[in-house]
């Protein structure tokens, strides 16, 4: 069995691994990943706010627990904001365009940049409500989504189905983490903070937390550079 202490360290290295996948066998999709990857990895270090409240992970020099910061989490976020920007694309067959400038002058664009930043302007608001740390992060994400759609309705197929697709891979690595230790979410996991809720043997904050980070973060990309998707060719 694994050490403790470099469980956090191998899970989030893991998601490197079909990052790198996709980034070499998809070349068109390269600039989108490499885009969200860089701009997802910072959002790692809100650690903090989540370290002990959420859950209390074992890290590299034992960071996470000295500091609340740690190696990990800026590689967990590079990882996951790389996938979830193209997944959709990906299994889809399309590929992000450039917008016309007719289309970009529409009326629904003048709340463009408000609703790119919603989930920044709606988490701390809901963080003051002194929710388990996890719940507004959802909440704040959930609202990026539904401004993302209102303000872009070509992304509303790509945001809906972009939470389920990430969903169903942010689990597969969630089993994979048990399979590498077992019983490690029960000890990790603040799960008598939260609703202690689980499905198909998942917490279902992170499930939650997956969909939500799924539906805004598919269309970020396409949405923060002007692009619309169109079939691949």
């Amino acid at each position: 069995m694994i050490p403790q202490q470099y469980v956090w360290m191998v899970w989030s290295c893991a998601f490197l691994i079909p990052w790198a996948l996709l980034y070499w066998a998809f070349p068109a999709h390269r600039r989108a990943m490499l885009w969200a990857a860089a701009f997802t990895a910072p959002f790692g270090l809100t650690e903090p706010l989540f370290v002990p409240e959420y859950w209390d992970p074992p890290s590299l020099f034992d960071l996470a627990h000295q500091t609340g910061f740690d190696i990990e989490s800026p590689i967990f976020s590079f990882g996951i904001g790389g996938i979830a920007a193209v997944l959709y694309n990906i299994a889809t067959g399309r590929a992000a365009r450039p917008m016309d400038s007719g289309e970009m002058s529409a009326p629904r664009h003048r709340y463009h940049r408000w609703a790119i930043a919603a989930p920044l302007i709606a988490f701390p608001p809901l963080y003051l409500f002194g929710w388990n740390p996890i719940y507004p992060a959802i909440a704040a994400m959930a609202v990026g989504a539904v401004a993302s759609v209102a303000c872009r309705s070509d992304l509303t197929a790509k945001t809906g189905i972009g939470g389920l697709l990430f969903l169903v891979y942010y689990a597969l690595f969630l089993w994979g983490l048990e399979g590498l230790s077992p019983g490690y979410i029960d000890r990790v996991w603040n799960l008598g903070a939260i609703s202690g809720v689980k499905l198909l043997g998942l917490p279902a904050e992170e499930l939650l937390f997956a969909f939500a980070f799924g539906a805004y973060w598919s269309g970020v990309y396409e949405h923060f550079t002007w692009k619309r998707l169109a079939a691949h060719q």
